[in-house]
């Protein structure tokens, strides 16, 4: 049975969409002068809105985020302004007092799409599961629904058994080089407190169920720990791991948490402790390009159901 499509609430399951009837009455221009009857200006070209959590380190941000907003660009630009928001209030604050960059929190991008009479807005989250911060985005549009006559939220990296694979598929085409039978291939999450922490184990039974055994999935703040990963990898017999981050970017915590030899709580560090030699990739998922094809079919999905 098809839902019935609220003016207040966004559909859930799949993409997540609103879509409003024309309004009528009258309207106010960007000048502010009122003029009675539908405004005969035409409308405003559609955003899609890409959002991210966002990251302060500048290295890895265009390599991943702007990859992810690049590959949306190429195959929608000619018809929808592709644009950016980060969700880290902290992140925002530090680029534009440390670098002078500016970027929108989400409520200030709804507020420039509405400023400019832009009347269909997809958001596509760059985020890899539906936690909270992909929660918050579904609220605020949710409030925000009178905004605008079309509103679609795309889904977040990890929505479908087709996407556990294809992401496992293009990690595994990445790390293919690196392949030798004898190296395990570890992948370090941040994990939530959400239910969508069990999104970590799928990934790692969708590993499992391709073959592709020689992958571990972990958290730095969840489960599996360090030392459940740890544990797995010598259950299986590898002397070697190559570590990398299961996060878009390849910021903080990938080079804290992760790669920092010199501290010894990091993965590095507890993974060379344990024997396992070991190496650090600082790549971010957003660097691969069959993660980023993800994300645009996302997009797709989103402006379908509208």
């Amino acid at each position: 049975m098809t839902p019935t499509i609220s003016r207040r609430s966004l559909l859930s399951g799949g993409a997540a969409a609103l879509a409003l009837g024309a309004l009528t009455g009258c309207s106010q221009n960007n000048d502010g002068a009122g003029s009675s009857g539908a405004s005969t200006a035409p409308a405003a070209k559609p955003v899609i809105l890409v959002t991210s959590f966002g990251t302060s380190y500048n290295s890895t941000r265009h390599v991943t985020i702007g990859a992810i907003e690049d590959a949306i660009r190429e195959k929608y630009g000619r018809d929808y302004d592709v644009r950016r928001a980060f969700t880290s209030q902290i992140i925002i604050d530090k680029l534009k007092e440390r670098d002078g960059i500016e970027i929108d929190n989400v409520e200030e991008a709804l507020d420039r799409a509405k400023a400019d009479g832009v009347e269909t807005v997809i958001v596509q989250p760059t985020h890899l599961m539906a936690g909270l911060e992909y929660t918050d985005i579904k609220d605020e549009l949710d409030k925000r629904s009178d905004d605008f006559k079309q509103v679609a939220l795309g889904e977040p990296l990890l929505a479908s058994d087709t996407d556990y694979q294809a992401v496992a598929e293009a990690i595994a085409e990445q790390r293919a080089n690196l392949d030798d039978g004898a190296c395990a291939f570890v992948l370090m999450g941040h994990g939530t407190t959400a239910d969508s922490n069990a999104d970590y184990a799928t990934m790692q039974r969708t590993f499992d169920a391709l073959g592709k055994k020689q992958f571990f999935v972990g958290t730095v703040e969840a489960e599996p720990t360090c030392e459940d990963v740890i544990a797995g990898v010598q259950a299986a017999g590898y002397a070697k791991a190559v570590l990398s981050p299961f996060m878009v970017v390849a910021g903080d915590h990938a080079t804290n948490d992760m790669a920092d030899t010199s501290d010894p709580d990091s993965w590095a560090s507890k993974f060379t402790a344990a024997g396992i030699e070991t190496t650090c990739l600082l790549e971010g998922l957003g660097q691969y390009s069959g993660i980023d094809d993800i994300y645009v079919d996302h997009v797709a999905a989103a402006i379908e159901s509208l």
